[in-house]
């Protein structure tokens, strides 16, 4: 008998064809090539079930893999390479290869040159970068969770003294330093400044990424709250700049100083040149960004009553939509809606910014005219 043909493995195989029966959205089932896993050695035979097993345990999932080593996208190319080109919309024809470029190109960036309502809007863009050294967050013990946060920390000493940087570091871990009590973490959690409790997440759970809570966790915030870095999430760092207004250029600037600060006092930030900055999940490769807007739209959303029409509309626009409470959330009773672009892989940064701005003009013109 073939060495991968044991009940084990039959198992297995049978389980994710049953998944991808049953949700052919599951982008791990989609793609798992059971001839490719019986070829694989036993040891990477394991190191592959570990990036899949949300995805198994997890029927619904949508992507259903979780990387646990930086070499994790190069080693499983062949099963993993099929599941990033179809979420990003990457045919097999065109090469992968991520360029970086803060710089916008001239055109307006200015929201209140949409509308001069816009200019109390909730604004905020982040990127996901984990340090080179260090498995993944799926794959770390307690104790390199608590030394990644320690040397966040020391670099956080610095960044307290550099001009619109300044501000304090808050730990979750128990007895650390900078611990901080659950009146607190609830009040911050509220006030969308620190991430949930993950251990509650079944998605992260399966994957090890909310094991060991709360230690290692944390959030670096400035004195004046609009430049965070969330420590121990879905990746080791979630570095973010939010604000009001209508300058998203100047929120990128932000951001983008930021970045290069900590990056000066800390290990290289794992990248590829062909998947960008290295992440937990695939959906965030490329330039690991998230930028997002709270704009209204209470007639696209039927006074917030309905979110399918505006998702329908904003998909034609390059952009996803959710509820301004988060993934999973409707919209406010305003239509409050959180707009954002959902190219990451293979389009820089200022590109990003740009589809915002474009993206948030067309939503704006077809709210005026319904």
């Amino acid at each position: 008998m073939a060495k991968s043909e044991d009940s084990v493995t039959s198992t297995i195989i049978t389980k994710i064809e049953a998944i991808r029966n049953a949700n052919p959205d599951n982008l791990m089932a989609r793609h798992f090539d059971a001839d490719y896993f019986r070829n694989l050695d036993d040891q990477n035979q394991k190191r592959l079930l570990a990036v899949i097993a949300t995805g198994i345990e997890n029927s619904d999932s949508q992507m259903g893999a979780y990387a646990m080593q930086n070499d994790d996208y190069e080693l499983f190319a062949p099963m993993l390479d099929p599941m990033i080109r179809d979420y990003h919309g990457i045919s097999e024809d065109k090469p992968i290869k991520q360029a970086h470029d803060w710089q916008p190109d001239g055109s307006t960036s200015d929201l209140t040159t949409i509308d001069a309502g816009l200019e109390e809007g909730s604004m905020r863009v982040r990127v996901a970068r984990n340090v080179s050294g260090f498995p993944l967050a799926g794959a770390m013990s307690r104790s390199q969770r608590v030394e990644l946060e320690n040397l966040l920390i020391n670099a956080f000493k610095t960044l307290i003294n550099e001009p619109g940087f300044g501000g304090k570091y808050l730990s979750l871990t128990p007895d650390n330093p900078y611990e901080i009590g659950a009146v607190e973490y609830n009040q911050r959690v509220s006030d969308h400044q620190m991430f949930k409790d993950m251990s509650v997440d079944r998605y992260l759970s399966v994957a090890g990424i909310s094991s060991d809570w709360p230690w290692g966790r944390g959030m670096y915030i400035s004195e004046d709250e609009g430049f965070l870095v969330w420590v121990g999430e879905e990746d080791q760092l979630r570095i973010m700049a939010m604000q009001r207004g209508g300058d998203l250029a100047g929120l990128f600037e932000r951001l983008e100083i930021g970045i290069h600060r900590l990056e000066a006092m800390l290990p290289p930030f794992a990248h590829s040149p062909k998947y960008g900055y290295l992440t937990s999940c695939p959906t965030n490769l490329g330039a690991g960004m998230r930028a997002s807007l709270h704009v209204p739209l209470p007639k696209l959303t039927n006074g917030g009553s309905d979110m399918e029409r505006v998702k329908r509309a904003a998909r034609e626009f390059s952009l996803a939509v959710r509820g301004a409470g988060g993934e999973h959330s409707d919209a406010g009773g305003d239509g409050l809606v959180d707009i954002s672009p959902s190219a990451r892989l293979g389009v820089t940064e200022a590109q990003i910014m740009q589809s915002l701005f474009n993206g948030t003009a067309a939503l704006w013109a077809l709210e005026k005219q319904a």
